[in-house]
């Protein structure tokens, strides 16, 4: 029991400390009508770090697993508000176009590389599982920094400052849990609750994220299954069960009056 402890509580803990910033940014996501971002620079900071990884003249350097990714998701979030600002109609299939080139271009990258596919099931899946508490030090700082940012100034996510947060959260939350597990905790909770307002909201999709991480790492643990496959089943069943829950509350106040 100590030992699926000893597993559970920092894959637990990796998972809170990225909903932390993407239920919040969620919203922000949801409120721009960019829905597909978060997977497209998810996908442009993946593209980095398999650069990092194959690339023999960068893998001497320091940290270039972190800041590799992380140039990697500023170049595609500006990339991306420049285009926001010239072509706001297209944007949407735009957004799409950039994660299926870096998605092609990371299995060009590794398309030589023998344990390539190795290393893109774990960008693209995760291995939440895999995390030890030392490798939640620079992450915590990181979300700690954008919370007291967006605390004290809470319009940097609606004006330009959006796109270098955002990019910086991307890339330290990819590194723990990988794309799909990203995309899942940024538009599930906010979605589950958008019909919601204010600070209800807020607490609510943090509500709707824990529990789906709760429920997918327990199921994984039990039945032996992918974790990172798991927890994204389970935060669409908690998502939808609480969509659900805000349509029939709403319904039955609209028949009271």
């Amino acid at each position: 029991m100590m030992d699926m402890l000893s597993i559970l509580l920092p894959a637990l803990a990796a998972g809170v400390l990225v909903l932390a910033s993407h239920v919040v940014m969620g919203r922000q996501v949801l409120a721009r009508g960019i829905i597909f971002i978060d997977l497209a620079i998810a996908q442009i900071a993946a593209l980095g770090a398999v650069l990092a990884n194959t690339s023999h003249q960068l893998e001497h350097l320091v940290g270039v697993g972190w800041w590799l990714p992380l140039l990697f998701a500023i170049a595609g979030a500006a990339l991306i508000a420049w285009l926001e600002r010239v072509a706001k109609a297209e944007l949407e299939a735009m957004i799409g176009c950039l994660y299926v080139l870096a998605a092609v271009a990371a299995m060009l990258l590794l398309a030589n590389d023998p344990h390539g596919g190795e290393l893109l099931k774990q960008l693209l899946s995760g291995q939440i599982l895999w995390t030890d508490w030392d490798a939640l030090l620079w992450p915590s700082v990181a979300t700690g920094v954008v919370l007291l940012l967006l605390w004290w100034r809470p319009t940097l996510l609606s004006g330009r400052g959006f796109y270098p947060l955002f990019a910086l959260m991307i890339t330290f939350s990819v590194q723990l849990v990988g794309v799909y597990l990203v995309f899942a905790s940024l538009i599930l909770p906010a979605l589950a609750v958008n019909r919601m307002d204010g600070s209800r909201a807020l607490f609510s999709g943090y509500g709707v994220g824990l529990a789906g991480y709760l429920v997918g790492l327990g199921l994984s643990a039990c039945w032996d299954l992918p974790s990172g496959a798991t927890i994204v089943a389970s935060l669409v069943a908690v998502a939808l069960l609480a969509r659900l829950l805000v349509c029939l509350c709403r319904d039955e106040r609209r028949v009271t009056l």
